[in-house]
Parts: structure tokens; sequence; C-alpha cells
């Protein structure tokens, strides 16, 4: 993952991150914590599939547009 070191930044943030939002209240839980940890799953999927695309730049730049749409 040298190319994208980003990739590992983001598991570690979904790593330390989860188990504190895990953590909140009930309503909080699933309204704004699965939002959260939904847009950071769909941030390293993106990543990931930048990573093995030929046209890196291109879905990196797409990537905003595509966590807003979901």
């Amino acid at each position: 993952m040298e190319e994208l070191p980003i990739i590992q930044k983001t598991y570690d943030l979904i790593k330390w991150y989860v188990p504190i939002l895990n953590r909140l209240p009930k309503l909080h839980k699933f309204a704004l914590g699965d939002r959260i940890i939904n847009g950071l799953y769909n941030l390293l999927e993106g990543l990931l599939v930048a990573r093995y695309n030929k046209e890196k730049l291109k879905q990196l730049e797409s990537l905003p547009q595509r966590l807003k749409s979901r």
C-alpha cells in the first residue's frame, strides 16, 4: 500500500472510531453512528478501488461526489 498510504490511515481510523461510535446512546448510535460508519467504509472502499484502478487520479477525484450521493 505504498502508493496510497491513506488506505492504511483510513483503516486505522475505522478501527479506532467504530468502538467509540458503538458507545453512543441508542438513538444517536443508530442514526448518526451508522451514517458515519457507512461513510468511513465507503471511503475505504473507494480508496481500495482507486488503488487497483489504472486511472487512480480519476477515481480519487470522483470519490467526494460518490460519498455525498450515498
